[in-house]
Protein backbone atom coordinates (compact mmCIF):
# COMPACT_ATOMS: atom_id res chain seq x y z
CA UNK A 1 0.00 0.00 0.00
CA UNK A 2 1.36 3.41 -1.14
CA UNK A 3 2.10 6.01 1.99
CA UNK A 4 0.14 9.31 0.80
CA UNK A 5 2.40 10.74 3.51
CA UNK A 6 5.62 9.86 1.66
CA UNK A 7 8.08 12.48 0.68
CA UNK A 8 8.35 13.29 -3.45
CA UNK A 9 11.22 11.85 -4.79
CA UNK A 10 14.46 14.35 -4.75
CA UNK A 11 15.14 16.32 -7.91
CA UNK A 12 17.61 14.68 -9.93
CA UNK A 13 20.94 15.98 -10.79
CA UNK A 14 22.39 16.29 -14.18
CA UNK A 15 24.59 13.96 -13.33
CA UNK A 16 22.03 12.14 -12.24
CA UNK A 17 19.66 12.83 -15.55
CA UNK A 18 22.85 12.23 -18.06
CA UNK A 19 23.51 8.99 -16.50
CA UNK A 20 19.76 7.33 -16.73
CA UNK A 21 19.27 8.55 -20.16
CA UNK A 22 22.54 6.51 -21.48
CA UNK A 23 21.22 3.39 -19.10
CA UNK A 24 17.76 3.54 -21.11
CA UNK A 25 20.01 3.50 -24.34
CA UNK A 26 20.71 6.53 -25.35
CA UNK A 27 24.32 7.60 -26.45
CA UNK A 28 25.83 10.39 -24.75
CA UNK A 29 26.02 13.46 -26.79
CA UNK A 30 22.51 12.87 -27.66
CA UNK A 31 21.36 12.48 -23.81
CA UNK A 32 23.92 15.80 -23.56
CA UNK A 33 22.09 17.69 -26.82
CA UNK A 34 19.20 16.86 -25.41
CA UNK A 35 19.90 17.93 -21.65
CA UNK A 36 21.27 21.43 -22.74
CA UNK A 37 17.97 21.96 -24.67
CA UNK A 38 15.91 21.15 -21.88
CA UNK A 39 17.92 23.56 -19.45
CA UNK A 40 18.13 26.24 -21.92
CA UNK A 41 21.47 26.29 -22.31
CA UNK A 42 21.82 25.16 -26.12
CA UNK A 43 25.25 26.71 -26.80
CA UNK A 44 26.98 26.34 -23.20
CA UNK A 45 28.56 22.79 -24.58
CA UNK A 46 29.21 20.07 -22.58
CA UNK A 47 31.59 21.32 -20.25
CA UNK A 48 28.84 22.98 -18.71
CA UNK A 49 27.23 20.41 -17.93
CA UNK A 50 30.23 18.26 -16.25
CA UNK A 51 31.15 22.33 -14.47
CA UNK A 52 27.20 21.67 -13.23
CA UNK A 53 27.07 17.84 -12.66
CA UNK A 54 25.15 18.66 -9.10
CA UNK A 55 22.79 20.96 -9.98
CA UNK A 56 19.35 19.98 -9.45
CA UNK A 57 16.82 19.38 -12.29
CA UNK A 58 12.68 21.44 -11.06
CA UNK A 59 10.19 18.40 -11.61
CA UNK A 60 8.82 20.62 -14.94
CA UNK A 61 12.99 20.09 -16.64
CA UNK A 62 12.60 16.68 -15.35
CA UNK A 63 9.61 15.64 -17.04
CA UNK A 64 10.94 17.64 -20.57
CA UNK A 65 13.38 16.06 -20.53
CA UNK A 66 12.08 12.46 -20.19
CA UNK A 67 9.76 13.25 -22.89
CA UNK A 68 12.27 14.13 -25.10
CA UNK A 69 14.62 11.20 -24.23
CA UNK A 70 11.38 9.30 -25.07
CA UNK A 71 11.19 10.71 -28.80
CA UNK A 72 14.94 9.76 -28.83
CA UNK A 73 14.26 6.28 -27.79
CA UNK A 74 11.40 6.15 -30.85
CA UNK A 75 13.94 7.41 -33.63
CA UNK A 76 13.21 10.81 -33.85
CA UNK A 77 16.67 13.14 -34.80
CA UNK A 78 17.79 14.93 -32.63
CA UNK A 79 18.09 18.12 -34.49
CA UNK A 80 14.47 17.66 -34.72
CA UNK A 81 13.91 17.68 -30.98
CA UNK A 82 15.46 20.50 -30.28
CA UNK A 83 15.39 22.34 -33.76
CA UNK A 84 18.67 23.48 -34.59
CA UNK A 85 21.45 21.61 -36.04
CA UNK A 86 25.54 22.87 -36.63
CA UNK A 87 26.59 22.42 -40.31
CA UNK A 88 30.22 23.70 -40.97
CA UNK A 89 30.19 25.82 -38.01
CA UNK A 90 26.93 27.47 -39.43
CA UNK A 91 23.92 27.22 -36.55
CA UNK A 92 20.92 26.03 -38.78
CA UNK A 93 17.37 25.62 -37.58
CA UNK A 94 15.66 22.05 -38.88
CA UNK A 95 12.53 20.25 -38.29
CA UNK A 96 10.62 17.58 -39.68
CA UNK A 97 10.23 19.31 -43.03
CA UNK A 98 13.62 18.53 -44.03
CA UNK A 99 16.80 16.58 -43.66
CA UNK A 100 18.55 16.26 -40.94
CA UNK A 101 21.97 17.78 -41.83
CA UNK A 102 24.82 15.00 -41.89
CA UNK A 103 28.71 15.40 -40.40
CA UNK A 104 29.34 13.50 -43.76
CA UNK A 105 27.77 16.23 -46.36
CA UNK A 106 30.54 18.46 -45.30
CA UNK A 107 32.95 16.06 -47.46
CA UNK A 108 31.06 17.65 -50.32
CA UNK A 109 30.99 21.40 -49.35
CA UNK A 110 34.91 20.73 -48.66
CA UNK A 111 35.43 19.22 -52.07
CA UNK A 112 33.01 22.06 -53.77
CA UNK A 113 35.45 24.70 -51.74
CA UNK A 114 38.58 23.72 -53.43
CA UNK A 115 37.17 23.67 -57.04
CA UNK A 116 35.64 27.01 -56.43
CA UNK A 117 37.99 28.97 -54.36
CA UNK A 118 40.97 29.96 -57.09
CA UNK A 119 38.02 31.53 -59.09
CA UNK A 120 37.40 34.95 -59.05
CA UNK A 121 33.60 34.88 -59.06
CA UNK A 122 31.91 31.52 -58.85
CA UNK A 123 28.89 30.26 -59.51
CA UNK A 124 27.48 27.36 -57.98
CA UNK A 125 23.89 25.56 -57.55
CA UNK A 126 23.07 23.49 -54.88
CA UNK A 127 20.26 21.36 -56.08
CA UNK A 128 17.42 19.63 -53.55
CA UNK A 129 19.01 22.20 -50.70
CA UNK A 130 16.59 20.90 -47.66
CA UNK A 131 17.78 23.54 -44.94
CA UNK A 132 20.10 25.31 -46.93
CA UNK A 133 22.99 23.47 -45.22
CA UNK A 134 25.31 23.43 -48.18
CA UNK A 135 24.32 26.33 -49.94
CA UNK A 136 24.50 28.78 -47.09
CA UNK A 137 27.88 26.58 -46.11
CA UNK A 138 29.67 27.50 -49.54
CA UNK A 139 28.12 31.66 -49.99
CA UNK A 140 29.43 31.27 -46.05
CA UNK A 141 33.11 30.20 -47.45
CA UNK A 142 32.58 31.85 -50.83
CA UNK A 143 31.52 35.57 -49.78
CA UNK A 144 32.86 37.23 -53.02
CA UNK A 145 30.93 34.39 -55.08
CA UNK A 146 29.02 35.78 -58.29
CA UNK A 147 25.79 33.51 -57.24
CA UNK A 148 24.86 31.14 -55.25
CA UNK A 149 21.74 28.86 -56.06
CA UNK A 150 19.90 27.43 -53.82
CA UNK A 151 16.72 24.43 -55.61
CA UNK A 152 14.14 22.45 -54.02
CA UNK A 153 10.96 21.14 -54.89
CA UNK A 154 9.29 21.25 -51.78
CA UNK A 155 8.27 24.32 -50.89
CA UNK A 156 8.32 23.94 -47.13
CA UNK A 157 12.03 23.08 -47.25
CA UNK A 158 12.71 26.06 -49.43
CA UNK A 159 10.75 27.71 -46.12
CA UNK A 160 13.09 26.56 -43.59
CA UNK A 161 15.63 27.26 -46.21
CA UNK A 162 14.82 30.88 -46.63
CA UNK A 163 14.67 31.54 -42.78
CA UNK A 164 18.56 30.10 -42.21
CA UNK A 165 19.75 32.64 -45.03
CA UNK A 166 17.96 35.83 -43.26
CA UNK A 167 18.87 34.52 -39.39
CA UNK A 168 22.53 34.00 -40.98
CA UNK A 169 22.47 37.36 -43.05
CA UNK A 170 23.59 34.91 -45.84
CA UNK A 171 22.99 36.13 -49.77
CA UNK A 172 21.66 33.07 -51.24
CA UNK A 173 18.74 33.19 -54.28
CA UNK A 174 16.00 30.35 -54.11
CA UNK A 175 14.28 28.58 -57.00
CA UNK A 176 11.31 25.93 -56.37
CA UNK A 177 11.95 23.77 -59.05
CA UNK A 178 12.90 19.88 -59.96
CA UNK A 179 16.33 19.65 -60.41
CA UNK A 180 17.10 21.68 -63.25
CA UNK A 181 14.47 22.25 -64.84
CA UNK A 182 13.64 25.62 -66.10
CA UNK A 183 17.58 26.81 -65.16
CA UNK A 184 20.04 27.66 -67.52
CA UNK A 185 23.23 28.19 -65.73
CA UNK A 186 25.94 28.42 -66.58
CA UNK A 187 27.36 27.43 -63.04
CA UNK A 188 31.23 26.62 -62.27
CA UNK A 189 30.28 23.96 -60.14
CA UNK A 190 26.53 21.81 -59.35
CA UNK A 191 26.41 20.42 -55.87
CA UNK A 192 23.75 17.96 -54.52
CA UNK A 193 22.77 15.74 -52.14
CA UNK A 194 19.75 13.75 -53.29
CA UNK A 195 18.04 10.85 -52.85
CA UNK A 196 19.99 8.15 -52.83
CA UNK A 197 18.32 4.89 -50.80
CA UNK A 198 16.70 2.67 -52.52
CA UNK A 199 12.76 2.27 -52.44
CA UNK A 200 12.54 -1.23 -51.02
CA UNK A 201 15.48 -0.67 -48.27
CA UNK A 202 14.45 -1.49 -44.67
CA UNK A 203 16.89 0.67 -43.19
CA UNK A 204 14.05 3.21 -44.56
CA UNK A 205 11.87 2.09 -41.77
CA UNK A 206 14.44 3.49 -39.26
CA UNK A 207 14.70 7.03 -41.03
CA UNK A 208 9.98 7.58 -40.15
CA UNK A 209 10.41 10.72 -38.90
CA UNK A 210 12.15 12.37 -42.25
CA UNK A 211 10.71 13.53 -45.29
CA UNK A 212 11.04 10.05 -47.70
CA UNK A 213 11.13 11.84 -50.95
CA UNK A 214 14.31 13.18 -49.58
CA UNK A 215 15.62 10.02 -48.78
CA UNK A 216 14.29 7.60 -51.13
CA UNK A 217 15.19 7.26 -54.96
CA UNK A 218 13.76 4.14 -57.29
CA UNK A 219 14.74 0.46 -57.40
CA UNK A 220 18.13 0.88 -56.76
CA UNK A 221 18.42 4.61 -55.22
CA UNK A 222 19.96 6.45 -58.39
CA UNK A 223 16.92 8.00 -60.45
CA UNK A 224 17.36 11.43 -59.27
CA UNK A 225 21.19 11.41 -60.20
CA UNK A 226 20.69 9.93 -63.25
CA UNK A 227 18.59 13.09 -63.81
CA UNK A 228 20.80 15.62 -62.33
CA UNK A 229 23.86 14.16 -64.26
CA UNK A 230 22.44 14.17 -67.59
CA UNK A 231 20.66 18.08 -66.76
CA UNK A 232 23.70 19.32 -65.36
CA UNK A 233 26.03 18.16 -68.55
CA UNK A 234 24.22 21.29 -70.35
CA UNK A 235 24.22 23.91 -67.43
CA UNK A 236 28.08 23.87 -66.31
CA UNK A 237 30.75 26.20 -68.02
CA UNK A 238 33.64 24.45 -69.69
CA UNK A 239 35.54 22.77 -66.97
CA UNK A 240 32.71 23.13 -64.42
CA UNK A 241 32.49 20.65 -61.72
CA UNK A 242 29.49 18.12 -61.20
CA UNK A 243 29.38 16.82 -57.29
CA UNK A 244 27.18 14.44 -55.46
CA UNK A 245 26.91 12.69 -52.60
CA UNK A 246 25.57 9.10 -52.54
CA UNK A 247 25.80 5.75 -50.73
CA UNK A 248 28.36 3.74 -49.32
CA UNK A 249 27.99 1.24 -51.87
CA UNK A 250 26.88 3.67 -54.96
CA UNK A 251 30.43 4.39 -56.12
CA UNK A 252 31.38 3.02 -58.33
CA UNK A 253 27.74 3.28 -60.09
CA UNK A 254 28.16 6.92 -60.21
CA UNK A 255 31.27 7.20 -61.81
CA UNK A 256 30.07 4.87 -64.60
CA UNK A 257 27.50 7.69 -64.94
CA UNK A 258 29.67 10.41 -65.20
CA UNK A 259 31.86 8.93 -67.68
CA UNK A 260 29.32 7.94 -70.02
CA UNK A 261 27.53 11.47 -69.86
CA UNK A 262 31.00 12.92 -71.00
CA UNK A 263 32.64 14.00 -67.42
CA UNK A 264 36.42 13.69 -66.73
CA UNK A 265 38.52 13.52 -64.35
CA UNK A 266 36.14 11.48 -62.42
CA UNK A 267 36.76 10.69 -59.15
CA UNK A 268 35.68 9.72 -55.36
CA UNK A 269 35.75 11.39 -51.76
CA UNK A 270 35.68 9.40 -48.82
CA UNK A 271 33.64 10.34 -45.78
CA UNK A 272 34.76 10.47 -41.86
CA UNK A 273 34.38 6.98 -41.76
CA UNK A 274 36.29 6.27 -44.64
CA UNK A 275 33.67 5.27 -47.37
CA UNK A 276 33.67 6.98 -51.17
CA UNK A 277 30.67 9.27 -50.11
CA UNK A 278 31.27 11.64 -52.66
CA UNK A 279 31.29 11.04 -56.79
CA UNK A 280 32.37 14.40 -59.21
CA UNK A 281 33.44 14.91 -62.75
CA UNK A 282 34.65 18.02 -64.68
CA UNK A 283 33.29 19.04 -67.74
CA UNK A 284 35.72 19.37 -70.79
CA UNK A 285 37.39 22.53 -71.46
CA UNK A 286 39.33 25.04 -69.68
CA UNK A 287 37.44 27.42 -67.41
CA UNK A 288 36.79 30.61 -68.72
CA UNK A 289 37.91 34.05 -66.73
CA UNK A 290 34.82 35.22 -64.71
CA UNK A 291 33.06 38.98 -65.67
CA UNK A 292 30.49 40.17 -63.78
CA UNK A 293 26.97 39.49 -65.41
CA UNK A 294 25.73 42.88 -67.02
CA UNK A 295 22.00 42.41 -64.93
CA UNK A 296 22.42 41.45 -61.30
CA UNK A 297 23.07 38.35 -59.63
CA UNK A 298 19.74 37.28 -58.48
CA UNK A 299 17.78 34.19 -59.20
CA UNK A 300 15.62 35.19 -62.32
CA UNK A 301 19.24 35.85 -64.44
CA UNK A 302 19.63 31.66 -64.01
CA UNK A 303 16.11 30.57 -65.07
CA UNK A 304 14.38 29.69 -68.22
CA UNK A 305 11.24 29.77 -69.02
CA UNK A 306 9.57 26.26 -66.96
CA UNK A 307 10.13 23.25 -68.72
CA UNK A 308 7.66 20.65 -69.05
CA UNK A 309 9.61 18.59 -67.75
CA UNK A 310 12.80 17.12 -67.11
CA UNK A 311 15.77 17.99 -69.65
Amino acid sequence: MNDASAPPPAPTTVAQALAHAQAIGLARIDAQLLLLHTLGRPDAGRAWLLAHDEDRLSAEEQQGFDALCARRQAGEPVAYLTGRKEFYGLPLQVDARVLDPRPDTETLVDWALEVLRPLPLPRVADLGTGSGAIALALRHGLPGAQVVLAVDASADALAVARANARRLHLSVDFVRTNWLDGISGPFDAIVSNPPYIEEDDPHLAALVHEPRQALASGPDGLDDIRTIVVQSSSRLAPGGWLLLEHGWNQAQAVQALLRNAGYAEVQSRADLAGHARCTGGRMPGAPAAAAPLETPAHASTWCMPPSSGPQ
